[in-house]
């Protein structure tokens, strides 16, 4: 069975709700995680929006320090594992906020399946780079939204 990511914020596709993005109250959605295969030694969660109208889209969220038998990352509790520096500037969730009229944006929500651990708090690409030779698994639900 392949790793598996959800949701109860939003269905894959679907538009994220409000409350999630900071153009509400910016709570972090809470993810269900299954299907990890035995062999992973940590997991890492990065929120990415390729439709950002930057060269590199925009980062999100980057959680790493996530053990491998987590079944879930309730709502607005991603101290428990080692939130990084979103492309706001912040450490953390930082929600969806595209600009005005921007259209739809799309939310990768991706879950990695490491075979070891992650060093520090590394920004997206820094991660691509130095560890995706070391993902053995991952999975993805993408939310939608636009302002």
């Amino acid at each position: 069975m392949s790793m598996q990511l959800s949701s109860p914020a939003f269905n894959n596709g679907e538009r994220i709700p409000d409350r999630y993005t900071k153009a509400g109250t910016n709570d972090q959605p809470e993810l269900i995680i299954a299907g990890v295969p035995e062999e992973a030694q940590e997991l890492a969660v990065i929120c990415h929006d390729p439709d950002a109208p930057m060269p590199n889209g925009f980062t999100h969220w980057l959680v790493y320090g996530i053990p491998a038998g987590t079944e879930q990352i309730p709502m607005n509790a991603e101290n428990q594992f080692r939130p990084g520096t979103n492309d706001f500037g912040d450490i953390g969730w930082g929600g969806p906020l595209p600009p005005e009229g921007h259209g739809p944006h799309h939310y990768y929500f991706w879950l990695y399946a490491l075979d070891q651990p992650v060093s520090g708090m590394p920004d997206r690409e820094t991660f691509l780079r130095d560890y995706g030779a070391h993902v053995i698994d991952q999975s993805r639900i993408i939310g939608v939204y636009e302002r």
